[in-house]
């Protein structure tokens, strides 16, 4: 998508190249990648560089079984799914989450709705379904959070974000994003660490909705 202007910093696509990025921000930085082909390339690049690094070490021997095993997964038959494949407004990395099935929502209130994908030691990732003119409360970071726009958009004190957009948020941030007018603002969401929300009834509020 050529209008994507919120790119995925370049540390984290370095991460995300090598493999070292949390599974919930992996997700997230494979959708993102799925639809920004400044990111894709970007991502390329990153992976010829390291094949060019490995191919500067020395040979190693393989023992018979570990050879045997990665030959039998080489001439195991494979379909490959192109990068930029979509279910409605749900990329492949994101159908792949979802195990091919729709999402589940769950009513957070006010006609907000969320479905979490994954939750664990290494943060959590969800989609987010938001009515228009709708606000998520006021809230800052314990950790990471990043935000990809998949359906619509959102405005908060950084800027707007629409389709393919990134929102990077951290402990710095204090902000509350408000979905655009038009069609229902459906996000995925990544954080490491529970929102710091301002108001009473979010936080009270947190627990149950596990975010």
């Amino acid at each position: 998508m050529s209008d994507i202007t919120h790119h995925l910093p370049a540390p984290l696509l370095t991460a995300y190249a090598a493999g070292t990025l949390p599974q919930p921000f992996s997700l997230v930085a494979a959708t993102h990648v799925s639809l920004c082909l400044e990111c894709r390339s970007a991502l390329e690049t990153h992976h010829a560089v390291g094949g060019a690094v490995l191919d500067g070490f020395a040979a190693a021997a393989l023992s018979r079984d570990l050879k045997s095993g990665i030959l039998a997964q080489i001439d195991a038959p494979f379909a490959p799914e192109p990068v930029h494949h979509r279910v409605g407004v749900y990329p492949g990395p994101v159908m792949e989450a979802l195990h091919g099935r729709p999402p589940r929502w769950k009513s957070l209130g006010l006609g907000v709705r969320q479905s979490i994908l994954s939750a664990g030691r290494n943060g959590s990732v969800r989609l987010l379904h938001i009515p228009p003119g709708r606000a998520v409360p006021d809230h800052s970071h314990n950790g990471l959070e990043l935000t990809l726009v998949l359906q619509g958009s959102f405005s908060d004190e950084t800027g707007r974000f629409g389709v393919g957009d990134l929102e990077v948020a951290d402990e710095a941030l204090e902000h509350t994003p408000v979905a655009d007018a038009g069609a229902p603002c459906i996000c995925l969401a990544a954080t490491d660490a529970p929102l710091r929300f301002n108001s009473l009834v979010p936080r009270l509020l947190q627990p149950l909705f596990r975010i």
